[in-house]
């Protein structure tokens, strides 16, 4: 093996290629349990996943690998990464394996780690396994196991605890749309929902191994709005592939990104006297209409880098409960380790039906500044700060938004591109000033081939993903 294995959050490829291949996914299984068994002498891992077609054979490829080298699995089947890393600390295990590719499309699948504290393994574990397996003779493949039986006692306690933290009937005449995104949430969210008293219509709920965020879920969030006007609901929510993140449509069928999720919540956590300190973790890209909306509460906004890891990283740090992402990761580590879509949604409808209030109205006092997300590519990545004209470009950008804007200006951890991001009073401004600092990279970059390779301007009221 000479190629990462590790991204930005765990393996992911399609299936069958490097390093969702059958020696590589074994490999790992099998040196996973090496190192699990340095402090457990039988490991358990949890091991589940999506609903992708893949998702059942990578399942018995880690298996086998697992079992070879002396740990114990239990199989809980199509079950949210969130409920996978629950179960992790529910069931006492060494670790929790997800196969999942998240948001990806059909043929992509991954594969996601996470301790026996339920939380995603740092990205320093990764690494050091990756190393282990540079260094370590890949073993005998040993047969794949046969069918795995599914745990469905397992997958009932999930359930049972996502139910318990939405008073009785707490949901009750509610309307809501949910898209499962053909998905993990599939079969799971309705009832779920419906059992505290909601009036559910559940779209893209029918897996197939192959249509899992084909159009729908989270990453075509319009599609659950259109659909919570046109059933007259109080507000919808979109799931992702494995559910560990949301998004929310209101009444009126504007979709409503974590940062609106993030306003809501913390406010309701801060009237509870839980917020404490009062204050919320938020990436570098949440919009900072957030900030301000949250400031009229005496609730500060803290700032860490993108990434669901970096957020939890961040709020553990600080000794903050919550924070999250504009994706709809969210987490609430009074309750949970990593963003959980279905608790999300549970807390979400809780507060809509408690204050018996639209939405829209509660969300009123969040107003969001206009954004612009711009990707340039580039040949490398020198340090930013190094290239002069680009420095001085933002120095003045920076002077002219003042206290009315924000700008980001970073390169991508996967892609060779830099990525602006400027937020202020106006999208007439801000386009100028991404003009600005795009044309000084491609100064800086003189004699290198550069293109913009994408440019998107957010509206107030859609917001952003991060």
């Amino acid at each position: 093996m000479t190629q990462r294995l590790f991204g930005t959050d765990g393996i992911r490829a399609p299936f069958g290629s490097f390093p969702l291949d059958r020696p590589t996914v074994t490999a790992l299984a099998v040196e996973l349990a090496r190192i699990l068994r340095a402090s457990h002498p039988r490991p358990l891992v949890v091991l589940g996943g999506d609903p992708r077609d893949s998702t059942p054979e990578i399942c018995r490829w880690l298996a086998a690998g697992l079992t070879a080298a002396g740990a114990r699995h239990v199989f809980v089947g199509v079950l949210p990464t969130p409920g996978i890393a629950w179960l992790a600390r529910r069931l006492a295990a060494a670790a929790a394996i997800s196969v999942s590719a998240s948001h990806n499309p059909h043929p992509d699948n991954g594969i996601k780690l996470i301790g026996g504290d339920g939380f995603k393994w740092s990205p320093e574990a990764e690494a050091e396994l990756e190393a282990r397996l540079l260094q370590t003779p890949p073993p005998a493949v040993p047969a794949a196991a046969r069918d795995l039986e599914v745990d469905d006692g397992a997958r009932a306690l999930y359930l049972d605890w996502l139910a318990a933290s939405v008073p009785p009937a707490g949901l009750a005449g509610l309307k809501v749309v949910l898209d499962a995104a053909n998905g993990a949430a599939s079969g799971l969210a309705a009832p779920l929902l419906r059992g505290l008293g909601a009036e559910v219509t559940s779209i893209h709920d029918r897996p197939d191994g192959r249509n899992i965020n084909q159009g729908c879920g989270s990453t075509h969030p319009e599609v659950v709005a259109a659909a919570t006007v046109e059933h007259g609901a109080a507000l919808g929510v979109a799931f992702d592939g494995d559910v560990d993140r949301a998004i929310l449509a209101d009444e009126s069928g504007a979709v409503r990104d974590g940062d609106a999720m993030l306003y809501l919540w913390a406010r309701a956590v801060r009237r509870a006297g839980e917020l404490e300190p009062a204050a919320i973790v938020a990436t570098s890209m949440s919009n900072l209409g957030l900030e301000r909306a949250l400031a009229g509460d005496g609730i500060a906004v803290v700032r860490c880098e993108v990434g669901d890891r970096a957020v939890v990283a961040t709020m553990r740090a600080r000794g903050i409960v919550l924070g999250g992402e504009q994706s709809g990761h969210l987490v609430h580590l009074g309750l949970t380790t990593t963003g959980d879509g279905l608790l999300t949604a549970l807390q979400m409808a809780r507060l809509v039906a408690a204050a018996g209030e639209p939405l829209a109205r509660l969300l009123a006092g969040f107003q969001r500044y206009p954004q612009l997300l711009r990707n340039v590519r580039v040949p490398s990545k020198e340090p930013l700060e190094r290239l002069p004209r680009v420095a001085a470009a933002r120095r003045r950008v920076e002077e002219r938004l003042g206290g009315d804007g924000r700008l980001v200006l970073r390169y991508s951890g996967t892609e060779p591109l830099a990525r602006i991001m400027i937020e202020g009073p106006d999208e007439a401004s801000i386009q100028r000033m991404a003009d600005e600092i795009e044309h000084a990279i491609r100064e800086d970059l003189e004699g290198t081939e550069t293109r913009n390779a994408d440019l998107e301007v957010r509206s107030p009221e859609l917001g952003a993903g991060s």
